[in-house]
């Protein structure tokens, strides 16, 4: 069995059309160890599974004339994210050369936590790129 490529995907995000998507990166998630020492055992310390953490997600792409992006930090600045339909479902997707669908993550409860259109330079040639980090709930990987 071969392992999939990293440069073929796909990004779903609730009520956003328009987002292709040139990078995504997905965080780790971590459980914390809290160390506990019962008292008729002193020599010995029993490992338990604490908080579980998740990392941001890291979206990139290039800047297009779509505001939806945009538009989505700007209501958590001005409502903040309990605001109505401010966290969305995402699901990050690994296609095969056919197109198949062949890997899929599925993020929980997200918002966009920054937005950063990259740096313009008159003398590059570069795609202007913008940044959205989202900050989430939860993902497991379904597939």
């Amino acid at each position: 069995m071969n392992p999939f490529k990293n440069f073929r995907f796909r990004v779903e995000i609730d009520n956003i059309t328009s987002a292709a998507f040139s990078e995504a990166t997905i965080a780790d998630s971590t459980t914390d160890a809290i160390e506990y020492r019962e008292g008729n055992d002193p020599l010995h310390v029993r490992k338990l599974s604490g908080l579980t953490k998740y990392g941001n997600i890291t979206l990139k792409r290039g800047v297009t004339d779509s505001m939806e992006l945009y538009n989505w930090k700007r209501a958590i600045e001005e409502s903040g994210a309990e605001g109505s339909g401010a966290r969305r479902s995402v699901s990050i997707t690994i296609v095969d050369d056919e197109g198949n669908d062949k890997a899929r993550w599925e993020i929980t409860k997200a918002w966009p936590t920054k937005y950063d259109p990259s740096d313009m330079n008159a003398k590059g040639n570069e795609v202007v790129i913008e940044v959205l980090e989202l900050v989430h709930e939860g993902i497991r990987r379904v597939m």
